[in-house]
């Protein structure tokens, strides 16, 4: 009770707790897919390629809710969008469990999508406007969390009741409860505070800028570019990595659950260290030294000297790419400029569900046409374009610089 009223009467403090529990549930169904693939695709009797068709749609709603996320909260207030988009969610993954074909499995993607892309969307702009640049660490390392637990309660489910459906239940349950926490919190978020608690006359949503201008910059579609091939990198990653253990190097199905969970813990420790680094050595070190060290990580892993190296290799690969992400939307303004934030930060989340439905996808069709060994040289390809289109970034947020010198 008495930690209630403190989150009452400085309510800074309570904005950024829910806000990192929604990251956690956010995270959480991310993390579930790929453990429970094998087992889906068992059950429905589909091909290894055919999360091909659940990607795109899951994507349709995520890139819709998180486009038009700008208007959506202004409209009805992060508070209400939040728990709105926990029911979405729920909804989608307990239906999931319900269906007794694939393509209806597929039909209710679009739910969990259209939550997913709000939430997203709608805090990381809040997050921008708000929060330094270790708060949104911090945030992100929430998601990680998240994203950490899906595959451990995955693997639990699987492991110990051989059932796929609960551990997509259980997850969908704590959406259920997330969106009444919301509920009771709504006047919260209409507080305008930033990571200091002093009171801002303004935040990045409240420009007004048309999108049609926005979308008429190249720097604004550059930096969608990058979000949608780190996200893409990142949940191919994900998604893939337990397939390739356990169907193309023979190593044991809960094993394999642990590496793919060492990913993801690794993956929120790396946001948790960027947090305390951030300020110090700045978004560029962060940016630069995580492409180098997943790209060790990807050839590691392409290399496959020993078993022993694999685990080594992900836990690498998901360290070195966790600070990427937030750094990359707190440097957003930096970028693009303040009056074109808010919308081009809608661009990125819309990208980050393209990456994260086309790259996955299209390393399951190569994989099932060649072998799932192809899946780490990809990625590493990927990982050197994003580093060559990241600088070609930099000298465009100088260009933006000078000319508002």
């Amino acid at each position: 009770m008495k930690i209630w009223n403190k989150i009452i009467h400085y309510p800074r403090i309570g904005l950024v707790i829910l806000a990192y529990v929604a990251f956690i549930a956010l995270g959480m169904p991310d993390g579930l897919l790929g453990v429970a693939w094998p087992s889906i695709r068992t059950d429905f009797s589909i091909p290894l390629d055919a999360i091909g068709l659940l990607l795109p749609v899951t994507v349709a709603g995520y890139m819709t809710s998180s486009f038009f996320s700008g208007p959506i909260v202004s409209r009805f207030g992060v508070g209400r969008v939040l728990a709105a988009s926990c029911v979405l969610t729920a909804a989608g993954l307990i239906g999931y469990t319900l269906v007794p074909a694939w393509w209806m499995m597929v039909s209710l993607g679009i739910l969990a999508g259209l939550g997913a892309g709000a939430i997203d969307a709608g805090l990381n702009t809040y997050a921008a406007a708000h929060f330094g640049e270790n708060l949104m660490q911090w945030l992100h390392a929430s998601y990680g969390i998240g994203v950490t637990l899906g595959p451990i309660i995955m693997t639990v489910a699987l492991s110990r009741w051989a059932s796929w459906h609960l551990g997509y239940r259980v997850v969908g349950g704590f959406q259920i409860a997330l969106a009444i926490c919301f509920v009771f919190t709504l006047a919260m978020w209409n507080r305008k505070e930033n990571s200091s608690g002093v009171n801002e006359s303004k935040s990045l949503t409240d420009y007004k800028t048309p999108m049609k201008a926005t979308l008429r910059l190249p720097r604004a579609w550059l930096s969608a570019i990058l979000f949608m091939l780190y996200c893409g990198t990142e949940i191919a990653l994900g998604t893939w990595i337990y397939s390739l253990l356990v169907e193309s190097r023979g190593i044991d199905a809960t094993i394999a659950g642990l590496f793919a969970g060492s990913y993801w813990a690794m993956f929120t420790a790396g946001r948790v260290t960027a947090g305390i680094y951030a300020k110090r050595i700045g978004n560029h070190a962060l940016i630069a030294g995580g492409l180098a060290g997943a790209s060790t990580g990807t050839l590691l892993l392409i290399l496959n000297p020993s078993k022993a190296a694999n685990l080594i290799a992900v836990a690498l690969i998901g360290f070195s790419i966790a600070p990427i992400f937030p750094a990359l939307m707190s440097g957003t303004s930096r970028r693009v400029g303040e009056s074109d934030a808010a919308n081009t930060i809608g661009m990125q989340m819309a990208a980050t569900g393209l990456g994260g439905a086309v790259i996955p996808s299209v390393l399951g069709v190569l994989a099932r046409r060649f072998s799932l060994e192809i899946v780490p040289t990809v990625l590493l390809m990927i990982l050197l374009i994003l580093f060559g289109l990241y600088q070609l970034s930099m000298a465009s947020r100088m260009e933006v610089q000078e000319s508002v010198i």
